[in-house]
């Protein structure tokens, strides 16, 4: 029997519960493949600030430094807004991901066949939309040096600086081809070469990867050009790997065309640790409540199970799961129409919970 120790960090608002839904399908997930999930939970965000006094403490950092993974729920919420910024939740979700050195961010946006009229683009153009965003997560212009708002002759001037190392680029790089080769094997690399030194650099390092990737299929595409491809041709799209201000657009850009924002996982991975969440916030004005759609979590675990355990048929059933209970027409209030069939957190929980034991079977 495999064993997998996870560090999970509930968090603020609706986290608890969709992370609690979420551990339900993973367990059994474990009994019907012969796998041993140990979870052990720490805290993190606005319910660590109201414990320890601060969105971070040292133990939640060691739980995670043990562990195989890490799933998250959410930080944050209105009653910590009064704090000043380096004391507020979310900067324990930035200092975990500093602490365990995870610079890929993994974005998928699936278009959902029973859910495709609820994408903004027409169904003709976002059918079969299955991509992954892999944006680079430590360096870029968020985090170069110098910056800054200086005076200069009088005037006020803002400074900040794009920079990336060599080694930065190659391992979100190769991270994505690895990615790709493990998907539909088409990697898109996006920059700005014809303009920024850096893109420059960039392409060159990708060039240089795709040698020891021979099976994957390259493209590269400007970043306004590729915004545009996202709208006008979705489905082509397999993994996309860019920087982290171009990464941060477009994953954005490509998620909004799915329609259902408060479905989509995603992944920050490093080279020896990797942490898995929803994308959406700490929703607390519906925590407690029951309501809330655990779906992008339950997928979150998903991905865990694909590219931190190596649990490749595991992965593949339980997004089949998602999917084929969307096909039954179970929905949470946030994806409701009229003629599906409305549930909360725990009757969708258990509606895939069932759907995965008949797919497994």
């Amino acid at each position: 029997m495999a064993l997998f120790k996870i560090a999970v960090l509930e968090g603020d608002g609706i986290g608890p519960e969709v992370v609690s839904a979420a551990l339900k399908v993973l367990y059994r997930i474990g009994e019907l493949a012969g796998h041993h999930f140990e979870t052990e939970k720490g805290l993190i965000g606005g319910s660590a600030i109201d414990e320890k006094g601060t969105p971070l403490p040292e133990e939640t950092i060691k739980l995670c430094l043990e562990a195989d993974a890490v799933l998250l729920g959410a930080v944050g919420g209105p009653k910590w807004d009064h704090l000043p910024t380096e004391e507020r939740p979310e900067r324990g979700l930035l200092g975990i991901r500093k602490a365990l050195d995870l610079y890929a961010n993994l974005r998928p946006a699936k278009v959902y066949e029973p859910l495709i009229e609820a994408s903004p683009l027409k169904r003709e153009v976002v059918r079969g939309t299955d991509m992954v965003v892999v944006r680079e997560l430590t360096g870029d212009v968020y985090y170069g040096e110098p910056r800054g708002i200086f005076t200069q002759d009088g005037k006020r001037v803002g400074i900040n600086t794009m920079r990336y190392t060599e080694d930065e680029i190659r391992r979100v790089v190769r991270k994505a081809f690895q990615i790709a080769n493990l998907r539909r094997k088409k990697l898109t690399s996006v920059d700005k070469s014809n303009v920024l030194e850096v893109s420059a650099l960039w392409r060159q390092i990708v060039e240089e990867e795709s040698k020891n990737f021979p099976e994957v299929e390259l493209e590269h595409l400007y970043v306004d050009n590729c915004a545009m491809q996202i709208v006008r041709r979705p489905s082509s799209f397999d993994v996309i790997v860019t920087g982290n201000i171009f990464g941060d657009i477009l994953s954005d850009e490509a998620a909004v065309i799915t329609g259902s924002l408060g479905m989509l996982p995603s992944a920050s991975l490093g080279d020896r640790y990797a942490l898995y969440e929803p994308v959406h916030g700490s929703a607390p004005d519906i925590a407690g409540k029951g309501v809330a759609n655990p779906i992008a979590t339950i997928l979150s675990v998903a991905l865990m199970l694909r590219y931190s355990f190596g649990l490749i048929r595991e992965a593949d059933l339980l997004e089949r799961a998602v999917e084929v209970t969307l096909e039954k027409g179970y929905r949470t209030p946030d994806i409701y129409t009229e003629g599906t069939i409305k549930v909360g957190t725990e009757g969708m929980t258990q509606a895939v919970i069932q759907t995965l034991e008949e797919l497994w079977s």
